[in-house]
């Protein structure tokens, strides 16, 4: 058991008091147990040293020098050899806790200071993994970005060389069902055509909108009204799936921002949580504000929450990956796409899942 300041005060008074209680209670001629009670004051005068330092080791001895210098004077006056002897020990007690109390006094600075080094090295330690922490999220902006780059110059490429020669195939597809009427084997395939036609130019658009750069007109955006607007258009397609969507929003400031650029980004989310979402599930879309906090600049938070099967832990690191898909017939970009226009706008998406429980996309941009 640790002792605390006052008790360890308390220990040494009582150890000082019972030693020259003993020293004045002895008779004189049981010189011995004299002599080993003279030996015992040194013990509190090394503890009080030890634990007090410099201050506390001169303390002790000068209070045992106080309490034995009468016994010296008054029991031990008729013997002066003996009394030369006691008084050479008072003088020795005042030594030995000058020095032990100098000594542990400079120990305890010594210790300190290295625990202040320690402490500095602690927080240097943590200072430079948070700085390559941001230096690896940097790294991986910049890797992003390349392949976006690199996309971009592909999309130019197949929005020219692939877009003109679909229109072709597409009215020449028209034409060609206007002459075989529905009931026709040739209608159908004629059918399967355009709507493969009509499937591939949504990737080239894809393709284009992962492309095109961020920045374009800004100005005022009421977010709850945009999102009131997608609530409403998507109601129907919801609830042919079986689906409820709803809108939870409180009283935000609009943003600054392409209203067009992020209406697209909430719509490829909400239009993720329906199609993940089978019959009787949900789709929430929550809005709230956290206001400014120490440096950091004031937000709003739009929750898109769904009540489907969830995403695997081991697909989650990849949702944002341009053509990773978990959906039969995805082209994998649009997620792509909304991450894209979040961050352009100042803003961050991160998604949040458990299967069986549902996903939470989260989009938080600053006000």
């Amino acid at each position: 058991m640790t002792l605390t300041g006052p008790l360890r005060i308390l220990f040494l008074a009582a150890a000082i008091i019972g030693i020259s209680l003993f020293h004045y209670l002895t008779p004189l001629h049981l010189p011995a147990l004299h002599d080993i009670f003279q030996r015992l004051y040194y013990l509190p005068i090394i503890l009080a040293a030890l634990w007090f330092g410099l201050r506390g080791g001169l303390a002790a001895s000068i209070i045992v020098s106080i309490l034995y210098a009468p016994h010296v004077l008054f029991q031990w006056g008729v013997h002066p050899s003996l009394e030369l002897e006691k008084f050479l020990e008072i003088l020795l007690y005042n030594v030995v806790g000058g020095v032990t109390g100098f000594l542990c006094q400079k120990e305890g600075e010594r210790r300190e200071e290295l625990e202040r080094a320690a402490r500095r090295l602690e927080e240097s330690y943590r200072a430079l993994r948070s700085q390559a922490d941001l230096i690896i999220g940097i790294e991986e902006q910049l890797r992003r970005a390349e392949r976006l780059s690199a996309l971009g110059e592909l999309s130019a490429m197949l929005a020219h060389e692939i877009r003109n020669p679909l229109g072709s195939i597409r009215g020449t597809a028209e034409i060609l069902r206007d002459d075989f009427q529905p009931g026709h084997p040739k209608h159908e395939f004629l059918e399967i055509l355009l709507k493969e036609t009509d499937r591939l130019n949504r990737v080239v658009e894809d393709f284009l909108r992962l492309s095109r750069p961020v920045d374009g007109e800004r100005k005022t955006c009421d977010l709850a009204a945009e999102l009131r607007e997608l609530v409403t258009l998507l109601g129907g397609d919801a609830a042919a799936r079986g689906v409820r969507i709803g809108l939870e929003a409180d009283e935000v400031p609009p943003v600054t921002g392409d209203p067009e650029k992020l209406r697209q980004a909430f719509l490829n989310l909400m239009l993720n949580g329906i199609q993940a979402t089978g019959a009787g599930g949900a789709v929430t879309v929550r809005v709230k504000m956290f206001p400014r906090s120490g440096d950091d600049r004031p937000l709003v938070e739009l929750a898109f929450a769904d009540t489907g099967a969830g995403i695997p832990r081991e697909s989650l690191e990849r949702i944002f990956t341009p053509f990773f898909t978990t959906k039969e017939g995805g082209t994998g970009l649009g997620l792509a796409i909304t991450q894209r226009i979040v961050e352009g706008h100042g803003g961050t998406v991160t998604v949040e899942s458990e299967p069986g429980q549902g996903t939470t996309f989260r989009v938080r941009l600053p006000l």
